[in-house]
Protein backbone atom coordinates (compact mmCIF):
# COMPACT_ATOMS: atom_id res chain seq x y z
CA UNK A 1 0.00 0.00 0.00
CA UNK A 2 2.61 2.58 1.09
CA UNK A 3 6.04 2.51 -0.54
CA UNK A 4 9.32 4.39 -0.60
CA UNK A 5 10.37 4.63 -4.23
CA UNK A 6 13.75 5.82 -5.47
CA UNK A 7 13.62 7.96 -8.62
CA UNK A 8 16.31 9.44 -10.87
CA UNK A 9 15.26 12.50 -12.87
CA UNK A 10 16.61 15.71 -14.42
CA UNK A 11 15.38 18.61 -12.31
CA UNK A 12 15.08 22.12 -13.70
CA UNK A 13 16.10 24.93 -11.32
CA UNK A 14 15.05 28.39 -12.60
CA UNK A 15 17.20 31.53 -12.03
CA UNK A 16 14.95 32.85 -9.24
CA UNK A 17 16.18 29.96 -7.03
CA UNK A 18 19.88 30.54 -7.65
CA UNK A 19 20.16 32.47 -4.36
CA UNK A 20 19.37 29.28 -2.41
CA UNK A 21 21.85 26.49 -1.80
CA UNK A 22 21.70 23.70 -4.35
CA UNK A 23 20.06 21.09 -2.10
CA UNK A 24 17.23 23.41 -1.02
CA UNK A 25 16.55 24.57 -4.57
CA UNK A 26 16.41 21.03 -5.97
CA UNK A 27 14.22 19.75 -3.12
CA UNK A 28 11.78 22.62 -3.73
CA UNK A 29 11.58 21.83 -7.44
CA UNK A 30 11.19 18.07 -6.87
CA UNK A 31 8.29 18.76 -4.48
CA UNK A 32 6.67 21.09 -6.99
CA UNK A 33 6.94 18.49 -9.74
CA UNK A 34 5.99 15.33 -7.80
CA UNK A 35 3.74 16.26 -4.85
CA UNK A 36 0.27 14.88 -5.68
CA UNK A 37 1.54 13.25 -8.90
CA UNK A 38 -0.59 10.26 -9.94
CA UNK A 39 0.33 7.46 -12.31
CA UNK A 40 -0.39 3.78 -12.83
CA UNK A 41 3.28 2.97 -12.19
CA UNK A 42 3.85 5.00 -9.01
CA UNK A 43 0.33 5.32 -7.65
CA UNK A 44 -0.20 8.57 -5.73
CA UNK A 45 2.84 10.53 -4.56
CA UNK A 46 2.27 11.74 -1.00
CA UNK A 47 5.62 13.39 -0.25
CA UNK A 48 9.28 13.68 -1.23
CA UNK A 49 11.30 11.98 1.51
CA UNK A 50 14.75 13.33 0.69
CA UNK A 51 17.21 14.05 -2.09
CA UNK A 52 20.00 11.44 -2.00
CA UNK A 53 22.29 12.43 -4.87
CA UNK A 54 22.82 15.52 -7.02
CA UNK A 55 24.93 15.51 -10.20
CA UNK A 56 26.67 18.38 -11.95
CA UNK A 57 24.46 21.20 -13.19
CA UNK A 58 24.02 21.84 -16.91
CA UNK A 59 22.81 25.09 -18.51
CA UNK A 60 21.04 24.86 -21.86
CA UNK A 61 21.71 27.87 -24.15
CA UNK A 62 18.64 30.10 -24.45
CA UNK A 63 17.01 28.68 -21.30
CA UNK A 64 18.86 30.27 -18.39
CA UNK A 65 17.85 27.54 -15.93
CA UNK A 66 20.19 24.92 -14.51
CA UNK A 67 19.43 21.21 -14.92
CA UNK A 68 20.63 18.66 -12.37
CA UNK A 69 20.45 14.88 -12.51
CA UNK A 70 19.14 13.99 -9.04
CA UNK A 71 18.24 10.81 -7.15
CA UNK A 72 15.48 11.17 -4.56
CA UNK A 73 12.93 9.13 -2.59
CA UNK A 74 9.18 9.45 -2.89
CA UNK A 75 6.59 8.26 -0.39
CA UNK A 76 3.80 6.78 -2.49
CA UNK A 77 0.40 5.18 -1.99
CA UNK A 78 -0.25 2.39 -4.50
CA UNK A 79 -3.39 0.25 -4.03
CA UNK A 80 -3.05 -3.40 -5.06
CA UNK A 81 -5.72 -5.85 -6.20
CA UNK A 82 -7.03 -8.14 -3.40
CA UNK A 83 -5.29 -6.05 -0.75
CA UNK A 84 -7.15 -5.73 2.56
CA UNK A 85 -7.41 -2.12 3.74
CA UNK A 86 -8.99 -0.22 6.63
CA UNK A 87 -10.74 3.14 6.42
CA UNK A 88 -13.60 5.33 7.59
CA UNK A 89 -16.94 5.66 5.80
CA UNK A 90 -17.03 9.16 4.31
CA UNK A 91 -20.46 9.18 2.68
CA UNK A 92 -23.39 6.87 1.96
CA UNK A 93 -25.70 7.10 -1.06
CA UNK A 94 -28.42 4.86 -2.46
CA UNK A 95 -25.97 2.88 -4.63
CA UNK A 96 -23.26 2.34 -2.01
CA UNK A 97 -20.72 3.79 0.41
CA UNK A 98 -17.55 5.84 -0.02
CA UNK A 99 -14.63 5.01 2.25
CA UNK A 100 -11.54 7.14 2.88
CA UNK A 101 -8.25 5.25 2.46
CA UNK A 102 -5.45 7.70 3.16
CA UNK A 103 -5.07 10.05 0.17
CA UNK A 104 -7.86 8.48 -1.89
CA UNK A 105 -11.50 7.39 -1.54
CA UNK A 106 -12.81 3.98 -2.55
CA UNK A 107 -16.38 2.97 -3.43
CA UNK A 108 -18.26 -0.03 -2.03
CA UNK A 109 -21.31 -0.90 -4.12
CA UNK A 110 -24.45 -1.49 -2.04
CA UNK A 111 -24.41 -5.17 -3.04
CA UNK A 112 -20.87 -5.51 -1.64
CA UNK A 113 -21.41 -3.82 1.74
CA UNK A 114 -22.63 -7.01 3.47
CA UNK A 115 -23.86 -10.52 2.66
CA UNK A 116 -27.53 -9.62 3.02
CA UNK A 117 -30.38 -7.79 1.30
CA UNK A 118 -29.49 -4.12 1.91
CA UNK A 119 -31.78 -1.09 2.01
CA UNK A 120 -30.91 2.62 2.02
CA UNK A 121 -32.54 5.21 4.29
CA UNK A 122 -32.68 9.00 4.00
CA UNK A 123 -30.56 9.23 7.16
CA UNK A 124 -27.65 7.95 5.02
CA UNK A 125 -27.72 4.46 6.50
CA UNK A 126 -27.48 1.05 4.86
CA UNK A 127 -29.25 -1.75 6.73
CA UNK A 128 -29.23 -5.53 6.29
CA UNK A 129 -32.69 -7.18 6.26
CA UNK A 130 -31.75 -10.48 7.97
CA UNK A 131 -28.59 -9.54 9.89
CA UNK A 132 -29.98 -6.19 11.14
CA UNK A 133 -26.51 -4.74 10.62
CA UNK A 134 -26.24 -1.04 9.78
CA UNK A 135 -23.56 1.00 8.09
CA UNK A 136 -23.28 4.73 8.80
CA UNK A 137 -20.98 7.68 8.06
CA UNK A 138 -17.79 7.60 10.20
CA UNK A 139 -17.95 3.83 10.77
CA UNK A 140 -14.46 2.26 10.64
CA UNK A 141 -14.39 -0.75 8.31
CA UNK A 142 -12.11 -3.32 6.77
CA UNK A 143 -12.50 -4.02 3.04
CA UNK A 144 -10.79 -5.77 0.13
CA UNK A 145 -9.77 -4.01 -3.09
CA UNK A 146 -11.41 -5.68 -6.12
CA UNK A 147 -10.94 -3.01 -8.81
CA UNK A 148 -8.25 -0.39 -9.49
CA UNK A 149 -8.40 2.13 -12.35
CA UNK A 150 -5.97 4.91 -13.23
CA UNK A 151 -7.68 5.55 -16.57
CA UNK A 152 -8.34 9.14 -15.48
CA UNK A 153 -5.05 10.22 -13.78
CA UNK A 154 -6.80 13.09 -12.02
CA UNK A 155 -9.50 10.82 -10.61
CA UNK A 156 -8.28 7.26 -9.90
CA UNK A 157 -11.02 4.84 -8.87
CA UNK A 158 -11.05 1.99 -6.36
CA UNK A 159 -13.77 -0.64 -6.03
CA UNK A 160 -14.04 -2.59 -2.76
CA UNK A 161 -16.03 -5.37 -1.14
CA UNK A 162 -16.93 -6.19 2.47
CA UNK A 163 -18.86 -9.42 1.87
CA UNK A 164 -16.20 -12.01 2.76
CA UNK A 165 -15.50 -13.29 6.25
CA UNK A 166 -13.19 -11.00 8.23
CA UNK A 167 -14.39 -7.89 6.39
CA UNK A 168 -16.90 -5.18 7.26
CA UNK A 169 -17.43 -2.86 10.19
CA UNK A 170 -14.90 -3.68 12.91
CA UNK A 171 -17.50 -4.69 15.51
CA UNK A 172 -19.06 -7.08 12.96
CA UNK A 173 -15.69 -8.81 12.64
CA UNK A 174 -15.32 -9.04 16.43
CA UNK A 175 -18.80 -10.59 16.73
CA UNK A 176 -17.92 -13.21 14.08
CA UNK A 177 -14.69 -14.10 15.88
CA UNK A 178 -16.50 -14.54 19.20
CA UNK A 179 -19.08 -16.82 17.58
CA UNK A 180 -16.35 -18.91 15.94
CA UNK A 181 -14.28 -19.31 19.13
CA UNK A 182 -16.67 -21.75 20.97
CA UNK A 183 -16.97 -23.91 17.84
CA UNK A 184 -13.18 -24.26 17.61
CA UNK A 185 -12.91 -25.17 21.30
CA UNK A 186 -15.65 -27.82 20.93
CA UNK A 187 -13.84 -29.40 17.98
CA UNK A 188 -10.56 -29.54 19.95
CA UNK A 189 -12.29 -31.20 22.94
CA UNK A 190 -13.88 -33.72 20.62
CA UNK A 191 -10.48 -34.69 19.19
CA UNK A 192 -9.00 -35.11 22.69
CA UNK A 193 -11.86 -37.41 23.75
CA UNK A 194 -11.44 -39.48 20.60
CA UNK A 195 -7.75 -39.97 21.37
CA UNK A 196 -8.53 -41.05 24.95
CA UNK A 197 -11.08 -43.60 23.71
CA UNK A 198 -8.52 -45.05 21.34
CA UNK A 199 -5.97 -45.57 24.13
CA UNK A 200 -8.30 -47.52 26.50
CA UNK A 201 -7.18 -51.12 26.99
CA UNK A 202 -9.44 -53.92 25.78
CA UNK A 203 -10.62 -56.32 28.55
CA UNK A 204 -9.70 -59.94 28.27
CA UNK A 205 -6.38 -59.39 26.45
Amino acid sequence: MYYKTEIKDHIRVPPNLFDRNKEEAILARVKKKYDGYISNELGIVIDVSNVKEIGEGVIIPGDGSAYYEAVFELLTFKPEMQEVVAGKIKDIVDFGAFITLGPIDGMIHVSQTMDDFVSFSKEKTLAGKESKRTLKVNDVCRARIVAVSFKDPLNPKLGLTMRQQGLGRLDWIEDEEQKEAPKKDTKKEGKKEAKKEHKRPVKGK
